[in-house]
């Protein structure tokens, strides 16, 4: 018996280890590793990696190990040791050469429940129809990948699936009924895809499980909802447990959108940057909405309490750029307590909204461009919301007051630019990350930043456009990550500091329109980083610092305009080779142009600008420049400014010929050499500057004629050669004529439209002309002949005469060559006599 219970023991354990190898255990004793990486799938993995190419190298792991269940990102069951999930996202994963297929491989996972390959780049390559096949998939994220092409209808197959995101790709689709079969999905994340043909309200209506749903900047069509057509969208929308929805930036216009949620269930709603023109219906009635987004819409309603009546979770309102009516009571107590407010550019004024006073949990509050008027009240300033970190009163005009010290608070973004504030400039908290306080009126001195050190959170600073004075402080080595600083338009004297060269990721200078002197602090060249320095309006003297080629990666716009610079351009300028505008206008520049400005890349090409969005990698969108366009001075914002070429040596001292390397600049929009000493042509290829809008060369001393190629400039709007020495007629064309004549003033030789006429010639007077001409070549040509026969006969008279009379003569003045002469003749004249007689005599005897 005991025998019988041994060996069947032993029998239980052999069937135990067979499972188990089956399965994938390897059970060993001590220090033996146990594997339960299933062969089959192992090797799939590793079939599906020769494709890819891992850029940083998170799955060095596949195959260095034995056991893939140990790998990066790779997860499997803990009972069947299957392979369930691949997390793949965030590795900049690549396809190898120009491999365009995903490999089929992952067939051989068939247990997968997860396949995450989101946030890589597959090169535009489509989403392999295989995926359709992978039937126990319950999580799909191909998200922010480079997909390319239509969605594969196959996806509808994956009847399992629970959440599917294919956002931020270049995908569309025409036909969504693949969706309908996708019953127990929870989340669908389109964003970004083309669905512009699709029925897509038809087909979200059917998904009775879906929970959260975006849809943002997919081109979605607007519904119109008619109750004899689409009553049943109603009854299927009574079945929705929507509790999240992204429409963003899809022009809707109708409220058809109603049917996607039931107030009781919905959580968040964002619409921003549609076209709707009325709040929800039933707003009031959401009590469990924390989250609504309708900023940048058209919204005409008139706001009152009663709209947000039982709205006792919301927590984030954004109700932003719409032409809203006002009427909610300042003393009103809302229902909610808000964690963010955004109410820029939505009517809110006159009067400053006391009711905020009530949210003591803001976090983040928006009251900009409201023209709210009055001073501010002194409440505000104490710590009502002790929480609040971002505070925007930007734009409103009217606002006043003045801001005490904020180094109790600890509100790291304060905006109250463009209003009216007065006193001193208040001292920041340490923590402070953004301080703009622009055209206010603030005075005094701005040493009070120094007092709060180290400032290591600042990166953005703007003091710009106020009435500050004094010196500017010397402590900016305090300020670490200081990457925008504006103080431009002050009362600034005295030098620029030498510390500033320790702000070494700075990326923004500005410091245009102050008493600044001195020469620039060699320190400067340390700024590597700098993408805009605007300098321009000092009384800054010394040469133009050859260091300043130092930016050559970066510098885009650099202006210098309004100084006392002296000595020649620096040609390591030509280093800039990102530059977009230079201006150097107004200084005492003498010497030669350098002839290297072909290498300025960004102004060889026509076209949009070929600088990155983030060149000027700042991310508060602060980029801005004074820059003297068509004779006047605009200040400029960032979506400009990346499309402006421009370049201004005008009114210095400049001599010589203008550089034939200009012509090369096709990309060249504006090109100011005025008011110099330039000499020389005009280069005949001025032509190729095929987007050049304005040209001013007035004021040099250049001559010749205006080219022909001038009149080829198409996009011509200004042009100024008055005050030269140009000659000649003025080139018909289109452009070159619409000018007026102030244009080619100051040049006598010049004639043309739309100057004097040049000379005219009468057809009489054009055919006597002629005649004159023809009988002048032909007298010419007769002259010649004579001319030449006479020569002839010169030459043959005279040596008939020098011929003769040296022979003759000869034979008179010397007897013995007169005998010698005479035998010679006697002798030809018997030998002739002979040869005839011999020559008659054999005639006759033939």
């Amino acid at each position: 018996m005991i025998h019988h219970i041994v060996l069947g023991s032993k029998l239980l354990v052999l069937i135990i280890l067979l499972v188990c190898m089956e399965y994938g255990y390897i059970f060993g004793f001590g220090d033996e590793v146990i594997i339960r990486c299933i062969e089959s799938e192992r090797e799939a993995l590793l079939e599906f990696k020769k494709d890819l190419v891992d850029i940083r190298g998170r799955l060095g792991s596949w195959g260095t190990e034995d056991d893939c269940c140990k790998w990066e990102r790779v997860e499997c069951s803990d009972t069947t040791s299957h392979v369930i999930a691949l997390r793949l996202d965030s590795l900049s994963l690549q396809m190898v050469g120009n491999n365009n297929i995903i490999s089929s491989a992952l067939l051989e996972l068939p247990h997968l429940e997860l396949l995450d390959l989101s946030w890589n780049n597959f090169g535009g390559i489509k989403i392999p129809e295989f995926i359709g096949s992978m039937k126990e998939l319950q999580h799909l994220n191909l998200g922010w990948s480079d997909f390319y092409g239509v969605i594969p209808p196959q996806l509808g197959n994956l009847t399992n699936l629970m959440t599917l995101d294919l956002s931020l790709n270049n995908l569309r689709s025409e036909n969504l009924d693949w969706l309908s079969h996708l019953s127990l999905l929870s989340l669908l994340d389109l964003s970004f895809t083309k669905l512009s043909d699709t029925n897509w309200l038809q087909h979200i209506l059917k998904l009775h499980s879906l929970e959260k749903l975006s849809l943002a900047h997919s081109n979605i069509p607007d519904v119109l909802v008619t109750s004899s057509v689409d009553d049943d969208l109603f009854v299927n929308s009574s079945s929705l447990s929507l509790s999240f929805i992204d429409l963003r930036e899809n022009n809707l216009t109708f409220p058809a959108i109603d049917c996607l949620y039931r107030p009781d269930h919905l959580r968040e709603l964002h619409l921003r940057n549609n076209k709707l023109r009325m709040l929800p219906a039933s707003l009031g009635e959401f009590s469990k909405l924390e989250v609504l987004d309708m900023s940048f819409n058209s919204l005409q309603d008139t706001i009152t309490e009663a709209n947000f009546t039982k709205l006792y979770s919301l927590k984030d309102l954004d109700l932003s750029y719409n032409p809203l009516t006002n009427h909610i009571s300042p003393g009103w107590t809302p229902p909610f307590q808000l964690t963010a407010l955004h109410l820029a550019y939505s009517n809110m004024g006159p009067h400053f909204p006391t009711w905020i006073r009530t949210q003591s949990n803001l976090l983040i509050l928006d009251l900009s461009g409201n023209d709210i008027s009055g001073e501010v009240p002194n409440w505000f300033w104490s710590p009502w919301s002790p929480v609040l970190r971002v505070l925007n009163l930007s734009q409103n005009h009217y606002l006043s007051g003045t801001i005490p010290h904020l180094n109790f608070s600890e509100i790291f973004s304060l905006d109250v630019s463009f209003n009216n504030f007065s006193g001193h400039i208040p001292s920041l908290h340490p923590d402070t990350m953004i301080f703009k306080l622009s055209q206010n009126m603030f005075s005094g001195s701005i040493s009070s930043i120094c007092t709060t050190v180290p400032m290591v959170s600042l990166s953005l600073l703007d003091l710009s456009s106020n009435q500050l004075v004094g010196e500017l402080p010397n402590c900016w080595e305090n300020m670490p990550e200081l990457t925008f600083l504006n103080l431009a338009n002050n009362k600034f004297s005295g030098e620029i500091p030498h510390t500033l060269g320790s702000l070494s990721i700075l990326q923004i200078l500005h410091l245009r329109n102050n008493n600044l002197s001195g020469e620039l602090p060699s320190t400067l060249k340390n700024c590597r980083y700098l993408g805009l320095m605007d300098i321009g309006g000092n009384m800054l003297t010394g040469n133009i610092p050859s260091w300043i080629g130092a930016y050559s990666q970066e510098m885009a716009f650099l202006i210098l305009n309004q100084n006392k610079f002296y000595g020649s351009i620096p040609p390591e300028i030509c280093n800039l080779v990102r530059i977009q505008v230079l201006d150097l206008s107004r200084n005492d520049l003498s010497g030669h142009i350098p002839q290297c400005f072909n290498n300025f890349t960004t102004m060889l090409d026509k076209g949009t600008s070929n600088i990155p969005e983030d060149h000027l990698r700042n991310s508060f969108d602060t980029r801005s420049a004074s820059v003297q366009w068509k004779g006047r001075e605009f200040e400029y914002e960032t979506s400009t400014l990346r499309m402006l070429r421009l370049i201004d040596l005008s009114s210095n001292k400049l001599v010589g010929d203008i550089p034939e390397t200009f012509s090369s600049l096709k990309g060249l929009n504006s090109l100011n050499l005025s008011r110099n000493s330039l000499t020389g042509n005009i280069s005949p290829n001025v032509g190729h500057m095929e987007t050049l809008e304005v040209l001013d060369l007035s004021s040099n001393q250049l001559s010749g004629t205006i080219p022909l190629g001038m009149g080829q400039l198409n996009f011509l709007d200004v042009l100024d050669l008055a005050n030269n020495n140009l000659s000649g007629k003025i080139p018909s064309s289109t452009q070159l004529q619409s000018f007026n004549a102030s244009a080619y003033a100051g040049n006598p030789k010049l004639c043309g439209a739309p100057l004097v006429s040049c000379p005219q010639i009468t057809d009489q007077g054009k055919r006597n002309k002629k005649e004159i001409k023809d009988a002048e070549d032909e007298g010419g040509f007769i002259l010649m002949r004579i001319s030449f026969w006479k020569e002839v006969g010169i030459s043959i008279v005279f040596g008939f005469i020098v011929g003769f009379w040296g022979f003759v003569g000869s034979l008179f003045v010397k007897r013995s060559w007169r005998i010698a002469y005479y035998n010679f003749w006697g002798r030809v004249g018997d030998s002739f006599y002979v040869t005839t007689i011999v020559f008659f005599r054999k005639l006759r005897r033939t």
